[in-house]
């Protein structure tokens, strides 16, 4: 049996820019890699030659796929949630669709965002945090959506949940919030060759090229790593004594 890592984020472009890194660690450690992605990205401030907004829901749901590929991907699924207003979204009701996702899919690890919002502190970032953190914890209670159950799926418990660590900030036309305090982290991936692939990943997502340009100056000195913090896991181990994703991890 071989591991099995989720990554819950909000945007396509989210898990190759933020979490491209561990995503092709993992799937060359011979991991399963499955992604959730809430919304189509459809509210973008860069839209590419996209018409309207269900125009560029298209466009960014077809680069996600093809970024989805390039990282080895085992599953993708894109969800129909509001870009831009996930703070409205009914949050009982966004945590039991990630509870039920994590119950099907059975991950060992749980990748998301922190409470900061990450480089550019969206707060649908912000949103997919607290969900994904409460769906971790309560997917492994029969107590939380039983109702589930008749569907034969059984509480599962994901035995690691990691936050990315951003290594700055970039808010557009905001310069004054790069000092804003941010997730520090416990666990650094040194990426080597996976970080032209992950570029290349992103690159992908060519709505949102005006993104990458913006950000190239920023990401430069940081390309070859990526930094997460450990928030929860099973056995009681220390962050700081924490060496690897599937550290510790007993599979199944």
């Amino acid at each position: 049996m071989s591991y099995r890592l989720l990554c819950i984020t909000a945007h396509p472009d989210d898990e190759s820019g933020a979490f491209g890194g561990a995503l092709l660690t993992a799937h060359r450690e011979g991991a399963e890699t499955h992604i959730i992605c809430l919304t189509d990205g459809q509210a973008a401030h860069y839209r590419g030659n996209a018409a309207d907004g269900a125009e560029l829901g298209r466009l960014r749901r077809a680069e996600l796929e093809a970024a989805s590929d390039m990282l080895g991907v085992t599953s993708l699924e894109i969800l129909h949630y509001p870009d831009g207003e996930l703070l409205r979204v009914d949050m009982y009701e966004l945590i039991g669709v990630l509870v039920e996702r994590t119950r099907k899919l059975k991950p060992h690890v749980v990748l998301t965002f922190g409470g900061d919002g990450n480089v550019n502190l969206h707060r649908d970032h912000t949103v997919v945090s607290m969900a994904t953190t409460a769906a971790f914890h309560w997917a492994a209670r029969a107590l939380y959506f039983p109702e589930q159950q008749g569907r034969g799926l059984t509480p599962w418990t994901a035995q690691k949940l990691y936050y990315l660590s951003t290594p700055f900030i970039s808010v557009r036309d905001c310069p004054e919030l790069a000092s804003m305090p941010t997730v520090p982290w416990s666990l650094t991936l040194d990426l080597g060759e996976l970080s032209e692939r992950k570029t290349e990943a992103f690159a992908l997502h060519s709505t949102q090229a005006g993104v990458l340009e913006r950000v190239r100056d920023f990401l430069e000195p940081h390309k070859a790593t990526e930094r997460y913090l450990l928030v929860a896991a099973r056995g009681g181990i220390a962050a700081h004594e924490d060496t690897g994703l599937f550290a510790g991890v007993i599979v199944d």
